[in-house]
């Protein structure tokens, strides 16, 4: 960044400056704290960024600033803002940013910014706003300063954060030992790896490092190391004689649904500006309570209270009991948050199409389901039909690859079925107060049929082909969420129609089963052919999506919401 200030010779500085370059305009009688220049400054998510007397310009905006500024940073942040570029002002709470009038003013600024410790400020600032209790009380009062050692050398978020994935790697090898030292170190290294995790945001916050690239890696990794740590339960407890497959991947389905409901809730919710039932006038009487503000956001099981709960049954009991209790907490988490959401959806207006666009997306639905609705459209539907429909569609599914005979084509029949429902339910706008829940819908039945006629093929290996299978559909369905919240919109259609969408790896998969698993002497071919079909679907989608994150166009968006992850 090059800055230049007054008057003189401005247009010339700026016009020797690289095109690629950040520049800043700053008026000479600017008062105020380092940090809040740096807030405006050095923010690189944002094409302009301005205070009083300060203005920063990014490459992409450069075009818009007048040719001749004359060193007056207001005057050209309203040319900036004329020409259509959205200027950052930052919340500055009690920093100080000023342009003194005259000598009495200037003391005063000055005695403001002595009042005020502006590092103390950056370090408070460095922690999200809204966070678990775990995070909020037992790892961010040292993980902030642990984040201002890692700026102070040089070392960047990204490292931070690939440091925390190793660390859980390798915790996930521990606990799949199958031994006592094992489980107890890979609980200790579970812990280490979520304080890392929580000081690379921290240190992005504190040193305002946001990159297109590390925004892709803190979406992504968090759900790797938990669903890898859930692998490595597994191995551990095989090596213990008890197979508890089945339990490592209904805990990944119930976290991605739940994951899901979020999402998509909040994706329907996008043009929302107010909610006035009954159950949002409770939850915000609840959140201006002191105690009850920290119970509900330890109900919901964040991310923290959940590391902080399969690290200490790791270290203190067995890979059976950690995932049991972890379904079960989650269990009642999901229950409680899809409650409060159903009952303020039912009080809310239709949706907007940029609403009803997003919720369609997450349904990563393929062409049989575009096919089955374009042939289907004229059917009529009540105001909660959309959700029911589809509700109807996996229903049949799960309950068909539950209890049909092995090897009968009879999922197959119910996977079409199903293909059928959500063609039906995708036919129209998902305006519906309720149409949100298709998502995690879809995600229960796809999931869920895996888990189903995997568990009941009860061969060796066929678990964990779709333990991997599963993980890279999540990965796929994350990778989406991620791109519509960076504002870029889903992925490619090719993308969605390569994979197959939802309804037909459903089919595949059930046609898989009615091939292999009719036969005994069969039955490795129905795992051989998930590994095949978690191959391919990893390959395609991980290549599309390394492309799309290292490229200009990705968002360097990481998440400040503070949300249950």
């Amino acid at each position: 960044m090059r800055a230049a200030s007054g008057p003189t010779a401005v247009g010339t500085e700026l016009a020797a400056t690289a095109a690629d370059e950040r520049v800043a305009l700053i008026d000479p009688r600017f008062v105020g704290h380092t940090h809040a220049l740096r807030l405006a400054l050095r923010d690189p998510r944002f094409a302009a960024g301005a205070l009083p007397g300060v203005l920063a310009v990014g490459p992409e905006a450069r075009h818009a600033l007048p040719r001749d500024p004359a060193g007056d940073p207001q005057a050209a942040t309203e040319a900036l803002e004329a020409a259509g570029v959205q200027v950052h002002r930052p919340e500055l709470g009690t920093l100080v940013a000023a342009v003194p009038a005259d000598d009495a003013a200037r003391a005063e600024a000055e005695e403001a910014v002595a009042a005020v410790d502006g590092e103390a400020v950056r370090l408070r600032s460095a922690v999200k706003s809204r966070d678990g209790f775990f995070t909020t009380f037992c790892i961010s009062p040292y993980s902030r300063y642990l984040a201002r050692w890692c700026a102070r050398r040089g070392l960047t978020p990204n490292q931070v954060t690939t440091a925390s994935l190793i660390t859980a790697l390798i915790a996930a090898g521990c606990a799949a030992s199958g031994q006592r030292w094992g489980f107890v170190t890979a609980g200790v290294l579970l812990i280490a790896s979520f304080v890392l995790d929580a000081t690379d945001g921290q240190l992005a916050r504190y040193d305002l490092q946001y990159s297109t690239l590390g925004a892709w890696l803190d979406a992504t990794f968090d759900r790797a190391k938990e669903y890898a740590y859930y692998a490595g339960l597994a191995l551990g407890a095989a090596r213990g004689g008890d197979d508890v497959w089945a339990l490592a991947l209904g805990a990944m389905l119930l976290m991605t649904a739940r994951h899901t409901v979020d999402f998509s809730f909040n994706e329907a919710s996008h043009d929302v500006t107010g909610n006035t039932s009954r159950t949002a006038a409770l939850s915000s009487k609840l959140d201006s309570a002191g105690w009850t503000v920290w119970a509900r956001r330890m109900i919901v099981l964040p991310i923290g209270e959940r590391w902080a709960l399969i690290a200490v049954l790791t270290a203190a009991t067995t890979p059976r009991i950690t995932l049991v209790v972890l379904l079960v907490a989650g269990t009642l988490a999901a229950c409680y948050t899809t409650a409060g959401r159903l009952l303020r959806s039912l009080h809310r207006r239709a949706r907007t199409d940029r609403a009803a666009e997003g919720v369609r997306a997450l349904t990563d639905s393929g062409p049989l389901a575009e096919l089955s609705g374009r042939l289907l459209r004229p059917l009529p539907l009540p105001r909660l039909g959309v959700p029911a429909v589809a509700l109807l569609g996996a229903a049949v599914i799960l309950a068909t690859a539950w209890a049909a005979p092995l090897g009968s084509a009879w999922p197959v029949a119910a996977a079409a079925c199903y293909a059928l429902c959500a063609g039906v339910a995708l036919a129209r706008p998902l305006k519906g107060p309720l149409d949100w829940l298709l998502p995690p819908v879809f995600r229960i039945a796809e999931y869920g049929t895996i888990l189903v006629l995997a568990a009941r093929a009860d061969t060796d290996g066929t678990l964990p082909a779709a333990f991997g299978l599963v993980a890279a559909l999540a990965y796929h369905h994350y990778d989406t969420v991620y791109r519509i919240r960076g504002g870029t919109g889903a992925p490619p259609h090719w993308l969605v129609r390569a994979v197959g969408g939802h309804e037909g790896r459903t089919l595949l998969v059930t046609v898989a089963a009615a091939l292999q698993l009719g036969d005994g002497d069969r039955t490795q071919g129905f795992t051989f052919a998930l590994t095949t079909l978690a191959v391919v679907v990893a390959a395609v989608v991980l290549v599309e999506s390394i492309r799309f994150w290292v490229s200009s166009q990705a968002p360097a968006v990481h998440d400040e919401t503070g949300e249950p992850a």
